[in-house]
């Protein structure tokens, strides 16, 4: 079985902050998904669906939440509950 990180090892991983738009490698960033219009962490980085990413800080979550980047960022129309996300972001800093 042939995994994709062996087939391009000097490719570096980074992914884009929905928040603040700066480019980093995926362990800085929280990997989110979303499920029945709630935004949910997801730390393991295994959870089934379209990711997101986002720097676990206050100020890139509100940043987010300010130029309406969730919805954007997981192709689905309408607002999305982000109560839980600030939450667990308020704890780890």
């Amino acid at each position: 079985m042939t995994e994709t990180a062996d087939a391009r090892p000097d490719k570096v991983r980074e992914r884009t902050c929905i928040g603040c738009r700066k480019r980093s490698s995926p362990a800085d960033l929280l990997r989110m998904t979303v499920s029945g219009g709630l935004v949910l962490p997801d730390p393991g980085r295994r959870a089934p669906g379209r990711g997101a990413h986002l720097h676990p800080t206050i100020e890139c979550f509100e940043l987010a939440v300010r130029r309406k980047a969730f919805p954007r960022a997981f192709k689905v129309p309408g607002p999305l509950e982000t109560t839980g996300l600030r939450e667990q972001i308020g704890k780890e800093q």
